[in-house]
């Protein structure tokens, strides 16, 4: 069997403590990292944890189990999949990070990896997907500490939350959203859908969908369903205001009825903000904007899944 072992690594400008702690917690990842799409922390004790993490790999989207061991005190973090994704039969390693001063930090990502038959050209694939990736991680990683350490006045993230009571099930109404293939013959502002399921429970949804002023936008989501309760997204082709889409449709049953809420986190585009809104738009202009958007979009789909859900029960 050939294993292959490979290391990338870029210098932060951010003391080694923070960065450590960015990657240690890894519900935030979809936010920091381009290819990740939802993590889900199945258990942890004590330093050990196992986590479930989808992401893109050359484009196409996969899932894997990984158990991770924490070391606070070292700064490093090791990870070994558990069940791997095909073509991998093994896949390992380790983030190291380095002080190199009180507000600078090397982080290197180390990588161990097998083929399944030790195929060459898959063995090629993943060389690929794993140069890919660490390299869009790292830069990502970068980018977000340095940020986040740069004291910045305006805030280019922000998350908000759309919420509905519905007198009907959390099933039926979880249902509606979760049809993305209908939402073109069920939703007013949706022109065209494409949604793909290959692998159950992640889907990839592509859909062209109409602005006030009749215009049309595309946007492509990778999405993970977990019945009846939760469908968590992640959009790869933005809007021009937007670096970051990330968002979560959540039904609760109540006992009563069903509580149904759209949950939307954003990263605004400051280049594109002249460009579209004017020379005198300001971030706050931007956030108001992109703000109204998506919730005008993410009410009319929770309204039309209440009106669903309520019919269903009648």
């Amino acid at each position: 069997m050939t294993t292959r072992e490979v290391e990338h690594d870029i210098t932060i400008g951010a003391p080694a403590a923070a960065v450590y702690q960015l990657l240690a917690d890894v519900t935030n990842w979809p936010q920091i990292f381009p290819p990740t799409i939802h993590v889900d922390r199945i258990e942890a004790q004590g330093d050990t944890e196992r986590i479930r993490i989808w992401a893109t790999a050359n484009g196409a989207p996969k899932d894997w189990t990984s158990q991770r061991t924490l070391d606070p005190k070292a700064l490093t973090i090791t990870f070994r999949q558990e069940i791997p994704a095909p073509p991998v039969k093994h896949m390992g390693g380790t983030w190291i990070i380095e002080p190199l001063g009180a507000q600078e930090a090397k982080v290197r990502l180390l990588h161990d990896y097998s083929a399944l038959g030790d195929d060459p050209h898959d063995l090629l694939w993943i060389e690929r997907a794993v140069d890919k990736n660490s390299t869009a991680e790292l830069a990502a990683l970068k980018e977000n500490v340095e940020r986040a350490h740069a004291a910045a006045s305006e805030e280019l993230t922000f998350s908000f939350t759309d919420t509905v009571h519905i007198a009907g099930s959390a099933k039926d109404a979880f249902d509606f959203v979760n049809e993305a293939h209908l939402w073109d013959q069920r939703l007013p502002h949706v022109a065209t859908v494409r949604l793909t399921e290959d692998t159950p429970g992640l889907q990839e949804l592509e859909m062209d969908t109409r602005a006030k002023d009749g215009s049309t936008h595309t946007t492509k989501s990778y999405r993970v369903v977990f019945p009846h309760h939760k469908i968590a997204y992640k959009q790869v082709t933005l809007p021009a205001l937007m670096t970051l889409h990330t968002g979560e449709w959540i039904f609760t049953d109540t006992g009563e009825g069903t509580t149904a809420s759209s949950q939307h986190t954003v990263t605004l585009n400051t280049d594109n903000i002249a460009r579209i809104l004017g020379p005198d738009a300001t971030v706050a202009d931007a956030r108001a904007y992109v703000h109204t958007a998506l919730s005008t979009n993410s009410s009319a789909t929770l309204a039309h899944a209440k009106a669903h859900a309520e019919q269903k029960r009648a």
